[in-house]
Formats: structure tokens, sequence, C-alpha cells
């Protein structure tokens, strides 16, 4: 099934709707040149593209994203429909995804937070109600009644999203009590992204996670850096391009800078150390800049990339 699908030569307009409850669009008949933009951020495949890359590529159908949420505690995005496939990134409980295609239990799209393109299993998607709070502990309980002492249901990844109302210290979500303490309003934005980073140390380094559950060196980044307010992309690459501003080689770090190296990213605890995940120990840790500069310095001749601050 693909969603909300309409041909590049159709001239006739059809309505529906879709599994999640959005109108399907009216017929849309392409014109203007055809470009290749990155995979990555732009959903399109030999048999269907995103309605909003209409004009700048051609393909023989396009759809309008389906607005779903990912109601399964935590989801890996992959870059193939199958278990097989590599996770490329994650969702967790709550976020966005904006279903494009849908076909044998697997979906289709790209995250709504940051536009990264790949499949998930169908089932982890749904319906949800609109947000009010956001998990900011990096583990949160839910309790099966407002107790701490109470059975514990299921627990929720750091940034996880959910609906809930606020009581006698707790936040009431559909199933159960999340402590007060470990959540906070969508608007409420924290002060250090350091800060943030340090409630995942000793996560387990899982290539392509964004949670508690394991976390690689972007997904880290991008996580703390949306807590407090800053929009990221996904991938190292593309943060070392878009974020901060560049500061030269002999410049003194500080808090909060970020580091880039060949397919890595990672944090200034300070002036000298480095807050990162990474595949060499296997976990979130910090360590001294220096000792990662001469990890690298057998195999890479320039092992600094990049030094950005987020200003």
């Amino acid at each position: 099934m693909k969603a909300s699908e309409v041909s590049s030569t159709a001239t006739h307009p059809r309505s529906s709707r879709d599994t999640c409850g959005t109108p399907r669009p009216e017929g849309f008949r392409l014109e203007g040149p055809s470009q290749r933009p990155d995979p990555r951020t732009h959903a399109y495949r030999p048999d269907i593209a995103d309605i909003t890359l209409a004009g700048v590529l051609f393909a023989p159908h396009y759809a309008r994203a389906e607005t779903c949420r990912c109601v399964a505690d935590a989801a890996s995005l992959r870059a193939r429909p199958s278990r097989d496939a590599p996770a490329i990134s994650q969702l967790v409980h709550g976020e966005g995804f904006a279903l494009i295609d849908k076909a044998g239990g697997w979906a289709w799209g790209r995250c709504l937070h940051d536009d990264y393109v790949g499949y998930l299993r169908a089932d982890a998607l749904g319906p949800m109600q609109m947000p009010t709070h956001r998990v900011t502990a990096s583990l949160a309980l839910v309790f099966a009644n407002p107790d701490i002492k109470a059975p514990v249901l299921k627990a929720l990844a750091i940034g996880a999203q959910v609906a809930g109302k606020e009581e006698d210290g707790y936040l009431r979500i559909d199933e159960g009590y999340i402590h007060r303490r470990h959540v906070a309003g969508l608007d409420a934005l924290e002060a250090d992204p350091v800060a943030v980073a340090e409630r995942l140390l000793g996560a387990p380094y899982r290539w392509g996670g964004r949670g508690s559950d394991g976390v690689d060196c972007s997904g880290l980044v991008q996580r703390a850096l949306e807590l407090a307010g800053i929009a990221a992309p996904r991938d190292s690459d593309m943060q070392r391009d878009q974020l901060g501003e560049a500061l030269p080689e002999d410049a003194t770090l500080r808090r909060g800078d970020l580091i880039f190296f060949p397919g890595h990213v990672g944090f200034m605890l300070d002036e000298a150390r480095l807050l990162h995940a990474n595949a060499y120990w296997m976990t979130t840790m910090i360590e001294p800049l220096a000792d990662v500069v001469e990890r690298l310095k057998p195999t890479h001749a320039q092992p600094i990339t990049a030094r950005k601050r987020i200003v």
C-alpha cells in the first residue's frame, strides 16, 4: 500500500483516508527538472517519492506523507525492509514519522525531527494523542500506580514523548504513571546539552541508537542538542557541515564544543576532555581528547577534521 499515492501523470483528483486518519491528497502533475538530492534526508525510490520532491526530481508516483507516531517503546529505522538490514537510526516512543509507503509489514518514510529516511516495522507506528511532555531522564519507569513501590510496567528512553496530566508528583499517561522528575513539558529546554549527554554516560554503543538502551556518536549529539532546543541532523558529516561556527586549530576549547573526526563526533566536557559514544570502548564515556587523537594517528593523517562551536 502506497500512502496517499498520486501519479506524476495523474490528471484526475483522488482522495480517501489513510490508516492514521489523514485525508489523502488530490492528483498532481510534475513539471520541472529532475535532480538527485541526498537520499538520507529526501524520500525517493525508483518507484515512488515524497510529493514534497515534485519539481525537484522525477518519479513515476508521488505520495503525500501520513503523519504517525512511534507507539512502540523504541523502533529501529533500517536501511531496507528486513530485520537483518543495518539499523541507521531509531525512533523512541511518541516521536513522529512521515509514512509514505507501507507493504509487507514495513513502513517507509522519514522521521519528522530530522527527515532521516528509512524503514520501520509498520506495527511500531500508529495514531497518538498530541504529546505534552518529554522524558528527560536517561530512563523513565512507568509505574502501575503513583507510587515508587508500585509494579513497573515499562521503561521509556530519554527523548520519548507522552501525553499526560500531572497528578500528585507524577505524570499520568494511558499506560501508567511517570515520576514528575523524569519528564518535562515539551516547551521546557535544557540549559546545557553536555549535561544531557552526561546522563547517558555508560550507555552502550549502538549503531543507529538514540536512547538509553544504546546510542551512537551522532545520536548522542543529536539527542543532547534536541533537549536544549537545537535541531541537529542525524549523521556526523551532516552535523560537521551544518552545526555551529568553525574554530581555528589554536582556539582554546570549552564545554559544549563539538570535535569531529573521520566518521565520528563528540562533545568537549571541558578544555581537555571529550564526552562521546564510541565503538572503540563500546560505551559512552569521557576520556582525554589527546588520547583519542593519538589512537587515530596511525590510520588518519588528520585525526581532527573540524572544531565547531554552537552559538
